[in-house]
């Protein structure tokens, strides 16, 4: 039976999350802000209320080495991490993609150093976009907790390790409403890990992971690893629609309708909020939505909806693979789009910016505009948001603009 809403704390909704999933392996290095899930994890160990493993490490590059070597013996491993943590992981991260192990690791997003900074961005994850990993992230908590189900099965199903981003902070020391799906319940989603001959070190039936690939090998493998992971986006979509008949929750598939702003389409990989007809779109990923949505939902108020532009909100919850066609789609109602993105790749413009740019070239008419927010956890106010929308409707911005700066 799935457990009743509860008010929690984000780290301890992921924690039981994971408990519930039941992996073999736990590893990981306290980092702030992921420290509390690592620590409730430890607890349950020491409580016996959790069978796993549990492996501190003595840094985070060796704790994605020992979920890797546990995950090379065909057993469900878990760890987390953020910032500079996930940095020193990237060196293994590449590894574990590249020898196709279903590792799930959950990034609480903070930014990089330097200056040193404790607050929530974005600029972590972005730092280690290609290593191969499937990318998640989530607007909030019960989000989160779905997430990190479909994470162990679409790792294990297709042997990709997938990455769940989490606002540190935002989400993690929050407090929201939630369930967390009982051991009893995911077991349906997700059954016992049993991974298929070959593809983990078995003594009986001898296999080579991460072999040496002179030129004559290594770019197909690497184009092997690329086609698959694109070829997630459908996965993803079918086994967000199970989780919601496995845990008895509505889904909103279906056709943008007239209503003013509500969430329209929505499915594994993207979310539209909105008016069926909008003159502008703000595209952003995380936490950050909530906050989009209700200066939205002001704007668009009948009382308002005289004076400004109607606006719609498109949330990207999958960024590896990225869903571009499914993009597309929905920006191509608009006559106006702005891109909120809490990274930058200095020296160019937002990460989620470039992408969609990218993706629209030859295909949208419309000028895309690049806003950056949040850097170092610099609040995102409403006012903000209708400043941008505003700037938008004008076309005012070229290149990448800072918005919110002292």
């Amino acid at each position: 039976m799935i457990n009743k809403q509860q008010i929690l704390e984000g780290s301890r909704a992921i924690a039981l999350t994971i408990k519930n999933i039941r992996p073999a392996v736990v590893s990981a290095y306290p980092i702030t802000p992921q420290t509390h899930i690592v620590e409730d994890l430890a607890m349950f160990k020491s409580n016996k209320e959790a069978d796993y493993e549990y492996v501190r490490a003595e840094s985070e590059f060796a704790a994605a080495s020992i979920v890797a070597g546990a995950a090379a013996t065909g057993v469900r491993t878990y760890t987390a991490t953020s910032s500079q943590g996930l940095l020193l992981m990237a060196e293994v991260m590449y590894n574990i993609a590249g020898m196709r192990l279903p590792v799930v690791l959950t990034c609480a997003n903070r930014a990089v150093s330097a200056p040193i900074n404790i607050w929530n961005d974005q600029q972590d994850a972005m730092a280690v976009r290609d290593a191969g990993w499937i990318m998640l992230f989530a607007e909030n908590l019960q989000e989160t907790v779905e997430q990190h189900v479909l994470a162990f099965k679409i790792a294990e199903k297709l042997m990709i390790p997938v990455m769940l981003n989490v606002d540190g902070f935002v989400l993690t020391h929050s407090y929201e409403p939630v369930i967390i799906p009982d051991e009893k319940t995911i077991k349906k989603f997700l059954p016992p890990y049993k991974p298929a001959k070959g593809t983990y070190l078995d003594p009986a039936n001898p296999v080579t992971l991460g072999a040496f690939a002179s030129p004559a090998h290594y770019m197909e493998i690497r184009e092997e690893l690329h086609r698959d992971i694109l070829s997630t986006k459908k996965i993803l979509n079918d086994e967000h629609l199970n989780y919601k008949k496995t845990f008895q929750i509505s889904n909103f598939q279906f056709p943008i309708s007239n209503k003013m702003s509500n969430p329209q389409f929505q499915n594994g990989l993207i979310e539209y909020y909105g008016p069926a007809n909008p003159e502008i779109i703000l595209v952003a990923m995380g936490s950050v939505i909530g906050t989009i949505k209700d200066a939205v939902d002001e704007l668009n108020t009948v009382k308002h909806f005289k004076l400004h532009k109607p606006v719609g909100v498109l949330k990207i919850k999958c960024f590896r693979p990225f869903p571009g066609e499914e993009i597309i789609k929905i920006l191509s109602r608009a006559k106006n789009i702005a891109v909120l993105d809490k990274s930058i790749s200095l020296g160019q413009m937002g990460p989620l910016a470039m992408d969609i740019k990218s993706i629209a070239q030859g295909r949208l008419k419309q000028k895309i505009l690049s806003y950056i927010v949040g850097l170092g956890g610099r609040d995102i106010t409403k006012q903000m948001v209708k400043k941008i929308i505003g700037e938008t409707a004008k076309e005012k911005s070229g290149g990448a603009v800072f918005v919110g700066k002292m």
